[in-house]
């Protein structure tokens, strides 16, 4: 099979790196001009343990446990490996050493440098050196003869030598690289090596040929080359078995021979075209380790799987053991790389004389037949195959070639029989925002409030907390001596854990700054042998889950509270305000994946479980790498397939991907660590991590923001980006909705600017699906829209000649106007059920104690809170009722006025006395209006039906919303909806005509015309802008009116797409903010203009005698208004005629 090129990774910064196996093969080792040496369980691993060894590191050998280090500060150092402890200065040279090797038996070390001179050190004792002296220019690359005898040499100065290590003298020389003066100007690193075990042949990479030197003889054996190759080689290396050599040349180009045969196995090419300067051959499989000059590792995987021609004895004996270690599952792992590489079993050269036997053994596909009836329990047994290989191997008469030694078979008993998937391991607990625990320097935790570092060394051992907002709290540097690993910070308190010890208990420790009293640490020690396996810190609350599988809950003071067990081995958990987010093991995945559960509870007043141990969606063969919640309290994940999920509340609290990390990586090896989310403005907060999965303490990171990018399909066109950006701000705004029901405060305006984007994506979506003719999909559209966007559809359609399309969308509006009439009527009936029964229980109390019980308490409160909207109903009608000069006149029009209203709440009731009603003498109008104003705020959310959907006749002004809406019944509603459609021109020019000062006379007489033809009562242009919602009265402006009339203009710059209805609510939440000095003031400057004018006064007591002759009339007339306004128009025209109509009119 032909050899794998996996992705190569960052492991370095740019510059000269090298890379070996340790002497197992179990890791790959790398160093780089950082001065790190990391160590790589494998290429996938994410968190490689590094070793800091100096500034630079220019070379590493790697023998016996030993790690030789060539670093910057001209020295050649000693560390032990795996553990990275400093074990003293092997040797010093006046230039920075550029290379060094291990002997074969790992007790010598071989070193050149910058400064021409090349030293080999005895490694137990450093005063044991042999000096070299013969280049004239900085040493390239030295290498040591498997048997201790020669040395090779390449330098700048173009010469390649051999030195006698017994006499120190140069044996033998040759010019073959080009001269140059520094190491970093060479064109060739000229890596040269020996032949393993023998040390036969010496290769040199010279130009683009490997040249093969003769041991002893040093006469020139073969080169080695290929028309692949494009540059100069820079690197050799030898396979474990000696019979195959690569080499890596400075465009990237990887290719191996066959020493014997001079033929070309494997070419590869650098997917980056980088410079390879270093490579090695893992010691027992066929895999090929190499790196680059910009710090990135590479792996080879089958390299001369089923290359090379092999000898009749190794490839039978190879393949003989191979099958015996197939068959038994042997535990020796077998150098098959020193079998030369052998063919498969299907080669002809693998079969015996003994065709039975091997039919007996194998089946066709290579498996065993049945093992139990070949090989008996004997331990005197020995199979036919081993003893063929031993003694295939004893005939090779290779003088240093290895013999296999027999390994008795397993017992039936202990033979495997399970094929199926495997168990996957199960992820170990871990902290949100934290980094791996055995860093020295690492983040105990990075969130939204701030920064937990720890810093655990040989001097010192203390933790560093940094707030965001220095407003919460200053930073803070805390000694570390019980060692804890766990950390977690809000804005109330530090939460820390640490584990157990044979002497000391684990405990949870906690700094709760927040506390008003001196005292502000409180210690608790866990149960023995329970270790505390993660934290979490809440609203007034922390939490910490065991590894008895129990989760205890205390307060930020210390008090302990609940306590419960938990489904599985905890995973992790987050907490924010009331609500505890955990993750546990649910059960064991299968093949990489990870079975995980997750709870969410919430800890307030009312505790309560939103998830119920519902599984936790991950990407295929990842596992958990953050939990959380974003900055407004929406529960958010990350895995290690860098894909963020976050709870859809709107959708049963089911789990939406919103972003892939990785399309921002530039490399396949660099990930973001996710550090917060917020969904207003929505943004992802994270740290770039280049060739890791977490970023160092030092220099501090920087933060980037991601946007948000859920994955709909077609994102590339109109529709589909369009589609993305619909549902993508429904979910980011289903936060508002959870914290309107939980009681917490959230901005209006927030949710009315969301409202008003979704609904213009699904107007340019409908109107894309009417520009290519989905008429059905732009109905689908329309079921999505609100009533005001309905109205829109319908008039696009229109305008477009989609007759038929309009016809659906006028009966959905309808439909959904006649639903709305129906819950107002449910409504109304509701309340007339409620009205009943109260009158039913008060007749029964009559005469007894008013002292409410259990069975009456739920209708005291419905009675109070009927008192308060009808004591804020007088005030409101007293606030806006006539002014001061006028008061004396009978008080008619005022009950005629508030009629209507009274009739709206109560219908059944209107004849009825109120004995809780308080008399508006009793009301200070200037001292409620803060209330009326809040009062009718709540009502509007509660009443989302615009007041243009009316008849054209009533609203003709800028008024404040009632309370309750006039009740209609379903057609009139229904009939109601495309009347204002016809009448919208002539409603918004008397309202501008309502607005100005200066109305002209004319436009007087036509506002009022409008109102209800009472041309008789010719009114001032200060009147006219008084006029009320059922033009039945003239009304002093209120505050609140004469605010909004100078504010106007500001609201609606700030808000162009704002409708009348929509400006006024706006109007009463900014007037609300008001002080209440600011708004007695605009009311005293309400009264104070009307009676101020003493031209005004004169005119009014002029027209008085008017006004009183035809008060009489007013009244009747006024009562018919209200008794008519109950009744619907007679709807005249069809839907459909007025559509087509208005479709086909000529220009």
């Amino acid at each position: 099979m032909p050899s794998s090129q996996k992705p190569m990774r960052y492991g370095h910064t740019e510059g000269l790196t090298d890379v070996c196996f340790d002497d197992n093969g179990s890791c790959i080792v790398t160093c780089g001009s950082d001065g790190d040496v990391r160590i790589w369980e494998s290429l996938d691993d994410d968190d490689p343990k590094s070793i800091n060894v100096g500034e630079k590191a220019y070379s590493f050998a790697l023998k016996n446990g030993r790690l030789i280090t060539a670093v910057s500060n001209n020295t050649v150092q000693i560390h032990t490996f795996p553990e990275g402890v400093p074990d003293g200065i092997l040797t010093r040279f006046t230039m920075n050493a550029n290379h060094v090797v291990f002997s074969a038996d790992g007790s010598k070390v071989a070193a050149g440098s910058s400064d021409f001179v090349v030293k080999i050190v005895v490694v137990t004792d450093s005063s044991q050196q042999k000096t070299f002296r013969g280049h004239d220019a900085p040493i390239l690359s030295v290498a040591l003869d498997p048997k201790d005898a020669f040395l090779a040499s390449a330098s700048c100065d173009g010469s390649v030598k051999v030195w006698k290590i017994s006499e120190q003298t140069c044996e033998r020389s040759w010019p073959l690289l080009q001269k140059c003066n520094d190491v970093v100007n060479a064109k060739s690193i000229c890596r040269l090596a020996w032949q393993p075990k023998r040390g036969k042949l010496l290769a040199i990479p010279v130009e683009k040929v490997v040249k093969l030197y003769r041991r002893e003889s040093w006469d020139h054996e073969a080169d080695l080359s290929d028309a692949f190759i494009a540059k100069p080689l820079n690197v050799v290396a030898w396979s474990p078995c000696g019979q195959y050599v690569a080499a890596g040349s400075v465009g990237g180009y990887i290719v191996v021979w066959n020493v014997d045969t001079k033929e070309c196995l494997e070419r590869v090419k650098h997917e980056k075209g980088y410079t390879i300067c270093g490579m090695a051959w893992h010691p027992k499989d066929n895999q090929i380790a190499y790196s680059d000059m910009e710090g990135n590792l590479g792996l080879l995987e089958n390299v001369c799987v089923v290359a090379g021609k092999k000898s009749h004895h190794q490839a039978s004996a190879a393949a003989a053991v191979k099958d015996y270690d197939d068959l038994f599952d042997e535990d020796d792992n077998e150098d098959f790389l020193n079998g030369d590489m052998i063919e498969p079993q299907s080669s002809p050269k693998a079969v015996t004389n003994e065709e039975e036997e091997e039919d007996d053994l194998m089946r066709a596909s290579g498996r065993p037949r049945n093992r139990g009836a070949i090989i008996e329990d004997d331990e005197n047994s020995l199979d036919i195959g081993l003893l063929k290989a031993n003694y295939a191997l004893e005939e090779e008469g290779e003088e240093d070639q290895e013999s296999l030694v027999p390994v008795q078979p397993l017992s039936s008993t202990q033979r495997p029989f399970y094929e199926g998937p495997m168990p996957t391991p199960q992820q170990k607990p871990f902290q949100p925002g934290s980094t791996p625990a055995h860093l020295t320097h690492r983040f105990m935790v990075w969130n939204s409030v701030g920064i937990i570092r720890c810093y655990n060394d040989e001097q010192d051992s203390a933790i560093d907390v940094e707030f965001h907002d220095a407003a919460i709290h200053h930073a803070m540097h805390l000694p570390n001596s019980l060692n804890h690993t766990m950390a977690d910070l809000s804005s109330e308190a530090i939460l820390l854990a640490c584990q157990g010890t044979e002497e000391l208990s684990s405990k949870l420790y906690c700094i709760h700054f927040n506390s008003w009293d001196s005292n502000k640490e409180w210690t608790v020690d866990m149960l023995p042998d329970e270790e505390v396996e993660a934290i979490g810190l809440g609203q007034g609350w922390a939490a910490c889950a065991t590894s008895s599988r129990l989760l205890r809950v205390f307060t930020t003071g210390g008090v302990q509270k609940e306590i419960f067990s938990l489904p599985g081995p905890v995973v992790s958990m987050a907490g924010h305000g009331e609500q505890l987010l955990l993750v546990f093991h649910k059960g064991t995945g299968f093949e990489g994946d990870q079975c995980l559960g997750v709870q969410l509870i919430e800890l307030g007043r009312k505790k309560r479980q939103i998830l119920l141990s519902d599984p936790l969606p991950l990407s295929r063969k990842s596992h958990l790498t953050w939990v959380g919640f974003s900055a407004e309290g929406t529960p958010s994940y990350v895995d290690s397939g860098d894909i963020v999920r976050m709870l859809n509340r709107g959708l049963g609290n089911t789990w939406t991907p919103v972003c892939d990390t990785r399309e921002h990586c530039k490399g396949k090896s660099d990930h973001y660590w996710v550090v917060g989310i917020h969904e207003s403005p929505q943004q992802l907060r994270c740290v770039p991590c280049k060739g890791a999965r977490f970023p160092p303490t030092l220099p501090r990171p920087a933060v980037a923001v991601l946007p948000f990018k859920l994955p709909y399909c077609q994102t590339a066109t109109d529709k589909g980006q369009m589609e993305e950006q619909f549902w993508r701000s429904i979910l980011f705004h289903n936060y508002l909705d959870y914290l309107s029901q939980n009681g917490y405060e959230c901005d209006e305006s927030v949710k009315g600017q969301a409202v008003q984007e979704q609904q213009n994506l699904l107007m340019k979506m409908f109107a894309l699906s009417c520009t290519l003719d989905r008429e059905f999909r732009c109905l689908e559209l329309a079921e999505l829209m609100t009533q005001n966007a309905t109205s829109l559809a319908v008039k696009y359609a229109s305008r477009s000649r989609k007759l038929v399309l309009a016809q659906k969308l006028s009966e959905l509006a309808a439909e959904r106007a006649a639903e709305l009439a129906g819950t107002e009527d449910y409504g109304r009936e509701e309340e007339e059920q409620q009205q009943q029964q109260q009158d039913f229980r008060s007749h029964l109390n009559a005469g007894y104690s008013n002292t409410p019980t259990e069975w009456s308490q739920t209708r005291v409160r419905n009675l109070q809170r009927q008192q308060s909207l009808e004591a804020d109903e007088n005030a409101k009608d007293e606030e806006e009722g006539t002014p001061e000069v006028s008061k004396p006149r009978s008080p008619a029009p005022s009950r005629t006025a508030s009629t209507p209203k009274s009739a709206a709440v109560i219908p059944s009731n209107q004849g009825r006395v109120n004995p809780f009603k308080v008399s508006s003498s009793q009301k200070d109008p200037v001292a409620h209006s803060a209330h009326i104003l809040d009062n009718m705020t709540k009502a509007s959310r509660k009443n989302p039906t615009p007041n243009g959907r009316a008849a054209p006749n009533k609203e003709k002004g800028p008024v404040i919303k009632p309370l309750v809406p006039k009740p209609k019944s379903k057609q009139a509603t229904a009939a109601a909806f495309f009347q204002p459609r016809a009448f919208s021109s002539e409603k918004k020019a008397t309202e501008g005509r309502g607005e100005r000062a200066t109305a002209t006379s004319s436009e007087t007489k036509t506002l009022t015309e409008n109102s209800d033809k009472k041309s008789s009562a010719v009114a001032a242009p200060s009147e006219t802008q008084t006029l009320t919602e059922n033009g039945d009265k003239k009304r002093a402006k209120t505050g609140f009116q004469l605010w909004l009339e100078e504010n106007r203009s500001c609201i609606l710059a700030e808000n162009p797409n704002f409708e009348e209805t929509e400006m006024i609510k706006e109007g009463m939440n900014r007037f609300r903010i008001l002080s209440p000095e600011e708004r007695l003031a605009w009311t005293e400057r309400a009264k104070g203009k009307e009676v101020g004018n003493s031209e005004e006064v004169k005119k009014r007591k002029r027209l008085e005698d008017v006004n009183s002759d035809e008060q009489e009339g007013q009244e009747q007339k006024s009562e018919e208004d209200s008794s008519s306004a109950k009744k619907p128009k007679p709807f005249n025209q069809s839907a459909s005629a007025k559509l087509s109509a208005f479709a086909f009119q000529q220009s």
